[in-house]
């Protein structure tokens, strides 16, 4: 049986059509399926760059967190950021 990647990663074409262009996002559930049919991250499919690391979840939890920054508007991002500078220091 012959199998579309729509289908592996169980989305209508259209749907998966409107991501591959840029004109819808995919939610975080739908950005993992064709990584996991490919077994790559997902930031690879998008173009988001690479989060290197030795694996578990310090790369699972870096890589939810770029999708998340990459969605942001301005004032998310300029949150985020003040949260994360008091988090840290």
């Amino acid at each position: 049986m012959h199998y579309t990647l729509a289908d592996r990663v169980s989305l209508s074409t259209e749907m998966l059509s409107t991501i591959e262009r840029g004109v819808a996002l995919p939610s975080l559930e739908n950005s993992k399926r064709p990584s996991w049919v490919f077994g790559i991250a997902e930031l690879a499919l998008f173009g988001a760059g690479f989060v290197i690391g030795d694996g578990g979840d310090r790369v699972l939890i870096l890589s939810k967190i770029q999708i998340n920054i990459l969605r942001s508007n301005n004032e998310q991002l300029a949150r985020v950021d003040t949260s994360l500078a008091g988090s840290i220091d």
